[in-house]
């Protein structure tokens, strides 16, 4: 079974009966990608599969005014999954869910809507886009009350082969869960900083891949949690080690053809290839409140630590924002090296989508690719080759969002604003909280 099955009511059912399921999670996440759910007993299992279970928009963030606050959940049948594991009171299921109004108006404030709209956009252009994240997280240690805290329980490193600890068997738990849900995983091994994992799924269109990114979120957490250990996908939770990014595969396929191959052309990157990177490059500071959305985002975001800080593009070497991998034909593509996993795929996936198409619409080159190592560089090599950097902050990033029209254009008004709204306000809380580095630095000095 693919990660996007295929059912239709009466087979759910079915087999919710078959399988004894008591309750049927109807998920959706809000604008900043938290996951959220209403959860129904079996009795009205046919009703939430009909789409008629409403609850309270005023109550999500960023949703509606308390106003006009009733929002239905219309679940898309072909996510259903049951969930691998036992839980109080009996087995549990899962359908995602979009969001729409009272009259069946699709919901302005919906990421799912807002992701879907975005790949439509491209399959009017004539492509299907296809992504492969890959998702990066911590496993840290639990104390005596179950709280989370930042100590580890292993020194692995990069792919490392050491004893088998329970970092190590909580990652094969969640793989093997994620295969029991019919997802199919192309790999999971130990990263750089100790403690550090990642789990890749196999490529898949956009939106059935953002779904997967919330799935593995929720399993991640809870199988941890059964290890007890506490997951994070906060990019930099540790000082001095490399923090988790999400690093976007990206290519657009025709016919099953990969439109970014071309054996005739230098690289083999057809000039769709290279228009596409042209977006991404162009509208890279505007996409960056939403691909990095925390202040924490940018404290992974800093030379020497694998991130990149430069808006260039590379045939091979990891210190770019855009990197090429090597493998031609169907497996061409571009890689994005700056989202996290702290954001909102589905609005995360819809801007990079709308950049990438904004390159060809316009035609962008990207100008020609820089293979050195950029973190060492001199000041003054860097300007000759004028490249740019990065937003060195979330205010800056918003403020790159704001002088992006396209940005604007692809979340939608609604979206738009109420995450202004929302990253201004946590940069401003940021600002005005006396942290403890500013404390051990200046209480015994001044």
């Amino acid at each position: 079974m693919s990660a996007q099955g295929s059912f239709d009511r009466q087979a759910i059912l079915k087999r919710c009966k078959e399988e004894g399921v008591r309750f049927l999670r109807l998920q959706f996440t809000d604008i900043l990608g938290t996951n959220k759910n209403v959860e129904v007993p079996a009795g009205q299992f046919g009703k939430a599969l009909d789409g008629e279970i409403a609850f309270d928009g005023s109550s999500i963030e960023g949703f509606v005014r308390i106003e006009e606050s009733d929002m239905l959940l219309r679940p898309d049948l072909d996510t259903f999954r049951i969930f691998p594991w036992e839980e109080a009171g009996g087995r549990v299921a899962r359908v995602l869910c979009d969001i729409v109004r009272t009259d069946g108006a699709a919901f302005e404030g919906c990421p799912r809507t807002v992701l879907r709209r975005a790949s439509e956009l491209a399959l009017r252009a004539g492509y299907t886009v296809m992504l492969g994240p890959e998702a990066e997280f911590f496993l840290f240690l639990r104390d005596s009350e179950g709280g989370p805290t930042t100590r580890t329980h292993d020194r692995g490193a990069y792919f490392d082969m050491t004893p088998v600890d329970r970092g190590e068997e909580c990652r094969r738990s969640i793989v093997n869960a994620l295969e029991s849900m019919g997802f199919e995983i192309e790999a999971a091994h130990h990263e750089v900083a100790p403690g550090q994992h990642e789990i890749d799924f196999k490529y898949d269109e956009a939106v059935a891949t953002a779904d997967k990114i919330v799935t593995l979120k929720l399993v991640v957490r809870k199988v941890a949690l059964d290890f007890n250990l506490h997951a994070t996908f906060m990019p930099k939770p540790l000082d001095g080690v490399n923090g988790s990014g999400m690093h976007t595969h990206q290519s657009l396929f025709r016919d099953g053809r990969n439109c970014f191959h071309d054996p005739q052309a230098e690289l083999e990157l057809s000039d769709v290839a290279m228009y596409y990177i042209g977006g991404l490059l162009d509208h890279a500071k505007g996409l960056c409140a939403v691909t990095n959305p925390l202040v924490n985002s940018f404290k992974r975001m800093v030379p020497g630590y694998e991130a990149p800080t430069a808006i260039v593009w590379s045939e091979h070497n990891r210190s770019p924002l855009v990197r090429i991998p090597t493998r031609r034909g169907d497996g061409t593509r571009v890689e994005l090296r700056s989202p996290d996993s702290s954001c909102n795929p589905y609005l995360a996936f819809a801007v990079m989508i709308g950049a990438g198409l904004d390159g060809i619409r316009r035609k962008l080159q990207p100008g020609p690719p820089v293979n050195r190592n950029i973190f060492t560089m001199s000041h003054r090599e860097r300007r000759r080759l004028r490249i740019d950097d990065m937003p060195a902050d979330l205010r800056d990033a918003i403020a790159a969002m704001k002088k992006d029209p396209l940005v604007r254009d692809v979340l939608g008004e609604h979206i738009y604003s109420h995450f202004v709204e929302a990253k201004s306000a946590a940069w401003a809380e940021y600002s005005a909280t006396v942290h403890p580095w500013e404390v051990d630095r200046y209480l015994a000095r001044f």
